[in-house]
């Protein structure tokens, strides 16, 4: 059998062919137009920060965003679908607002895009599963599979949004955590050079904007909020709620001891970042031990069979040789 064989009817090498060009084109420009495009991340996080900053300065402040009615009233399409059904009323909602947030996703229509994009996805990719296997017949399946395929098309839909925001969430995790301890070093010299809490933080993700620009700015945006909140223990208790790691939820405990019962923070950030680097050195010395026991298949299938070819072939050619001989 050819490969064509294989290609669902009404479909020939020719289209094939084509939609493969026009990928290809696609990706080329894409690649090009990446490549080229200036990157200029600081511009872009400043004029979030900035955009930030007034929406605190007029009283929207805290992680979970309020929706005004007459501004949602005249906003897209997205908008008014989400809205007439009430969705953002709902206590899934807040729970995702918090979700975002720790994803990065910081926008402030990030919701209502999570939002359409969780009640259109099923009924899309539900329907485009029964127009590829009941109308078009694609590969040739029988009754249970083609309902299988659609059924498992709606499913992959309705939980497709929850996947990307859980992925970016461990990512973004990642980078917060290796990024915290040089982020404590730096606090702990910012500390001891006498500058005050709103101050250091602003110099630290300052400082690191162009390495760490995910904590440098968690950082910023903790800053701001010290300086526009009410409640100081509220500007930092949000800290920890926008990240969830538990170094961070204990330097934010830290911070609000040494502002309540003013404790020296100098001391306490250096105590903090021995620990932090303590436990990512553990993390690195865990992950060596498990090295071994990765490489172990690898080394079997790749390592052993050349092994032996080289060790023992000589020996089974001579004796073959011997046995022709006799």
């Amino acid at each position: 059998m050819s490969f064509v064989d294989y290609l669902p009817p009404g479909i020939s090498i020719d289209d094939l062919i084509v939609v493969v060009s026009a990928l290809s084109s696609l990706s080329v420009v894409l690649l090009v137009w990446y490549a080229l495009a200036p990157a200029d991340r600081g511009a872009k996080r400043a004029r979030m920060l900035s955009e930030q900053r007034k929406a605190m300065k007029a009283g929207i402040a805290g992680p979970v965003r309020r929706q005004n009615k007459e501004r949602a009233a005249s906003t897209s399409f997205m908008h008014d679908v989400v809205n007439k059904l009430q969705l953002l009323k709902s206590t899934h909602a807040e729970k995702t607002a918090i979700k975002l947030l720790r994803a990065g996703w910081r926008d402030k229509d990030a919701l209502v895009y999570y939002l359409f994009f969780k009640l259109l996805l099923p009924f899309v990719l539900g329907g485009v599963a029964v127009v590829a296997t009941f109308v078009f017949d694609a590969y040739d399946l029988d009754l249970t599979r083609k309902m299988a395929v659609c059924v498992g098309a709606v499913v992959l839909g309705a939980y497709l949004p929850d996947l990307i925001i859980k992925n970016q969430t461990h990512k973004r995790r990642d980078k917060l955590s290796k990024s915290v301890p040089d982020a404590l070093d730096l606090m702990v010299i910012c500390a001891e050079a006498g500058l005050s809490l709103d101050a250091t933080l602003s110099r630290v993700s300052g400082e690191m904007e162009n390495t760490d620009p995910e904590l440098a700015e968690e950082l910023s945006l903790t800053s701001l909020e010290l300086g526009f909140l009410p409640d100081r223990r509220k500007a930092l208790s949000n800290l920890g709620l926008r990240t969830d790691l538990s170094v961070l939820r204990s330097l934010t405990n830290t911070l609000m001891q040494s502002e309540r019962y003013g404790t020296p923070l100098a001391s306490s950030l250096r105590v903090m970042a021995s620990e932090s680097r303590d436990e990512r050195i553990m993390k690195a010395e865990e992950k060596a031990a498990r090295l071994p026991a990765m490489l172990t298949v690898p080394m079997i299938i790749f390592i052993m069979p050349p092994l032996f070819v080289v060790l023992i072939g000589p020996a089974v050619i001579s004796t073959i040789d011997a046995l022709r001989g006799i």
